[in-house]
């Protein structure tokens, strides 16, 4: 992501689920169950600690789709059409247009909204303007 401090920019690798540990196991033995309890810095399983459950569904769907980027994500290509309405080429946000809740052209962020389990969070994903649809279809009849 891109980060303005004191008027200068630089990029800033962002954990996508900040806080979260994902373990896929087969089972959750009682053994495993207690080692992970009495881990340092451990809150609570999803969706609680009575029931923890697996991902499964559109939340295991949107785990995979970020775990495909690999260790980083990375930042999405995009371009705005006539409306200035966000139009994702690439990258993390691809996929997830419907999810966006607000675009930040000049910090070149999109905040999108999350939905795991019964939790909802924002998170933030950088991205680059490629081209605005409605400027290349202006420039191309002007010619």
């Amino acid at each position: 992501m891109n980060i303005r401090k004191k008027g200068v920019f630089f990029k800033k690798n962002m954990p996508v689920f900040p806080g979260y540990v994902f373990l896929a196991a087969t089972i959750l033995d009682a053994k495993l169950y207690k080692k992970l309890k009495s881990t340092k810095g451990f809150y609570r399983f999803l969706p609680n600690n009575q029931n923890p459950s697996p991902l499964f569904g559109r939340d295991l769907m949107l785990l995979q789709h970020f775990i495909s980027f690999g260790n980083l994500a990375g930042i999405s290509q995009v371009c705005f059409d006539e409306n200035d309405r966000i139009k994702i080429l690439a990258g993390p946000l691809k996929g997830l247009e419907g999810d966006i809740v607000k675009v930040d052209k000049r910090k070149g962020r999109a905040k999108i909204k999350l939905d795991m389990y019964t939790d909802s969070f924002l998170i933030d994903f950088g991205f680059e303007i490629l081209e605005n649809i409605g400027k290349a279809k202006t420039n191309e009849n002007t010619q």
